[in-house]
């Protein structure tokens, strides 16, 4: 742990970005899942959504349609829509894969919040491995005691390094099956968990600019029935008009966040050359989403969002890159870094560019800095 300045407070650990997707790639995902949309539907079918539990299917045509088109397009067996977003779709995976006792291996760090509480809840006993390690990590795979593994795609202490592609592969060839949690990581990295060899991506559409509430699970073909089959309920369905409207904003996405990763390397960059007077330190991180982690030179950093919000920036998230957050967002870093690495708080402030540009970003950051300047000579 790093020793408070008081001058610069605690530096920032060294941190190992997920690689992104560049503008071209971006435009091929989109003109591929149109592809995929074409293949599954007729036209006049993206106008018009059904509702209820169909016979034969247990679901809407629509919902149906949709998971088939968002199958094909990560390369899967199945895809079932789920309701409870992110959150309930990793739920609607682990409770089909794994029942109370069973052993479930992770990686060592702390688990996200509302992970953490569907873990309880099914009862399942955690086991962890540095997946940083990849010799550690063979170790533990090669006891023959797992089953399943959960693997969240993104970083959970900012330190981490792990390669996901490499740790599913391990387990793979250990045997063991594998779920990934692809929230903030899905169409930015330039594969998902299921693509890159999981027998399960799950993940929110809320955060792909889709409807609330909304995830999926996607992956293999009984995982998946068995999710489908939990969900038999009429209330707990995915309806068509939910379904479709989150194809149609999911159509924005890969070229959006294209662009939102170069703005975060473009402010990195700037701020690192000392664009802006009262930052110490900056990192591009995977703290859930991908952002910059600004650490002040004073530690002002639980003041600033409301400062910053007042000029026009977001100071919290809706669902982290929903379709609400159009505005750059200064807030605290995540509740599991901070877990990691609760020296940070008062030094360290996060910020997502969202749909601004640079030279915005910068802008309030400076004015908010100087704000509080002037508070502190007050």
């Amino acid at each position: 742990m790093s020793t408070p300045s008081p001058r610069t407070g605690p530096a920032l650990p060294q941190t190992h970005p997920l690689a992104t997707v560049g503008l071209d790639e971006a435009i091929a995902q989109q003109f591929r899942l149109l592809e995929c949309t074409a293949a599954h539907f007729e036209g006049a079918q993206l106008f018009d959504a059904d509702s209820g539990v169909v016979p034969g299917l247990g679901r809407p045509r629509t919902t149906a349609r949709v998971e088939a088109v968002l199958a094909d397009f990560f390369g899967a067996e199945d895809a079932a829509f789920v309701q409870g977003a992110g959150t309930g779709a990793i739920r609607a995976a682990l409770n089909a894969a794994v029942t109370a006792g069973d052993p479930l291996l992770i990686h060592r760090a702390p688990v996200y919040r509302t992970t953490e509480v569907t873990l309880r809840g099914i009862g399942v006993r955690t086991v962890e491995a540095d997946f940083n390690d990849p010799r550690a990590l063979r170790e533990t795979l090669a006891s023959g005691r797992f089953r399943w593994a959960y693997v969240q795609h993104t970083r959970q202490r900012l330190a981490d390094s792990y390669d996901p592609g490499r740790v599913l592969a391990d387990c793979r060839a250990a045997g063991v099956r594998t779920l990934v949690d692809d929230n903030y990581a899905v169409l930015r990295a330039p594969r998902a968990g299921v693509e890159l060899g999981a027998d399960a991506s799950c993940f929110s559409l809320f955060k792909l600019h889709g409807p609330e509430g909304v995830g999926i699970v996607v992956g293999a073909r009984d995982l998946v029935g068995r999710v489908r089959a939990d969900n038999y309920s009429g209330g707990g369905q995915v309806q068509g008009h939910q379904a479709l409207d989150a194809l149609r904003a999911l159509t924005h996405v890969p070229v959006m966040w294209s662009v939102q990763s170069r703005v975060g390397a473009e402010i990195a960059e700037r701020l690192t050359a000392g664009e802006v007077d009262g930052v110490a330190e900056v990192r591009i991180a995977n703290a859930q989403d991908r952002c910059l982690l600004v650490r002040l030179d004073r530690p002002v950093a639980r003041e600033l969002p409301a400062v910053a919000a007042r000029l026009g920036a977001a100071p919290y998230p809706v669902g982290s890159n929903s379709r609400y957050e159009i505005a750059p967002l200064f807030y605290r870093m995540s509740s599991s870094a901070l877990d990691d690495a609760p020296e940070l708080a008062d030094w360290t402030v996060r910020i997502n560019p969202m749909r601004a540009g640079a030279d915005l970003v910068i802008d309030i950051l400076r004015a908010s800095l100087a704000a509080l300047n002037d508070q502190k000579d007050d």
